[in-house]
């Protein structure tokens, strides 16, 4: 097994393949890797380039179309075969330079996963360091993993943490999240961001409303994945007892003789009962969907980091 597997996904980076291969092949020297490049659907000629420029540790995977970085890199993390997993943006603003330092951390200190946090983040105020700031701080606090910079696609994770991340959609901004649920041991480090040289980011402030959902949904998944019934039991039981009490009170009005077919409080009373009886439903499906989804697949709600056994004395 390979020491390292370093995991890029590139989507029309033509003019940053020669230099970020020959960049990654000199800062890993020494070190036993593989590169795993995927192609996301490029229209330019990314996939000639590294073609022409790919060694014989090179592995490529290339899309049929564009999934997006998330599915790219979840393809990567599949192919990998090294003990540790490093992920890396191919724009050339992630240093490789860095990796060698981040595996010494994780090794010598027994992180799980070591994260980068650009230091000197070079990219523009308006439109990408203050909504960054911003969304890692509501990150921080609705989740509570206290990590300062989400954003960085700069990473090492042991085999194991990255193999079982559950990378679907757009999730990759919370992939520290993700190893956190995993019980995952996780560090921040300063790394070196370099200016974008060639071709164009392929964000902009239009993701925010994406990040929110992701948000709500890594909530759910934090809480309530292997007992959503606990969410909408929580929320369908109050609902449906409120509109019971409400309908209760008007029956007994009505039966000393005061009319209440006008009542708005009667909308009331009955849009609680069956929005409560359809949110405790809800709440027995999800329990069925989650069960199946372990069990189908022999999968367990909990991962076990160890086993000891004592020797027989």
């Amino acid at each position: 097994m390979k020491k390292l597997s370093l995991v890029i996904p590139v989507m029309n980076e033509e003019e940053n393949i020669k230099p970020l291969l020959d960049k990654v092949y000199h800062d890993l020297e020494g070190i036993d890797y593989e590169v795993i490049l995927v192609d996301d659907g490029s229209t330019d000629s990314t996939v000639e380039r590294i073609k022409a420029y790919a060694n014989d540790r090179t592995k490529l995977i290339v899309f049929n179309r564009n999934y997006g970085q998330t599915t790219a890199m979840a393809a990567g993390i599949n192919e990998a075969q090294g003990e540790l997993i490093a992920t890396i943006d191919g724009d050339l603003q992630n240093d490789p330079a860095d990796i060698p330092m981040m595996i010494e951390k994780l090794e010598k200190e027994g992180w799980d996963v070591v994260a980068g946090r650009r230091a000197k983040r070079q990219d523009g105020m308006l439109l990408r360091k203050i909504p960054s700031k911003i969304a890692n701080y509501i990150i921080r606090k609705s989740t509570g993993v206290y990590l300062q910079d989400y954003g960085c696609t700069l990473k090492v994770f042991k085999r194991d943490i990255a193999k079982n991340l559950g990378l679907y959609g757009e999730l990759h901004r919370f992939i520290p999240v993700l190893a956190k649920m995993q019980g995952a041991r996780i560090t921040e480090v300063d790394v070196r961001h370099h200016p974008r040289l060639h071709g164009e980011s392929k964000y902009g402030i239009g993701r925010t409303f994406k990040v929110i959902s992701d948000l709500l949904l890594m909530l759910f998944m934090q809480k309530y994945r292997t007992k959503p019934i606990h969410l909408f039991g929580g929320l369908g039981v109050p609902m449906f007892l409120i509109g019971s009490l409400i309908d209760f009170y008007l029956l007994i009005l009505k039966l000393t003789g005061e009319s209440i077919g006008n009542r708005p409080l009667l909308t009331l009373g009955t849009l609680l009962i069956l929005a409560g009886i359809q949110l405790i439903t809800t709440g027995f499906l999800a329990e069925l969907v989650m069960r199946t989804y372990f069990e189908s697949q022999n999968k367990t709600p909990y991962t076990i980091r160890e086993i000891f056994v004592p020797e027989k004395s």
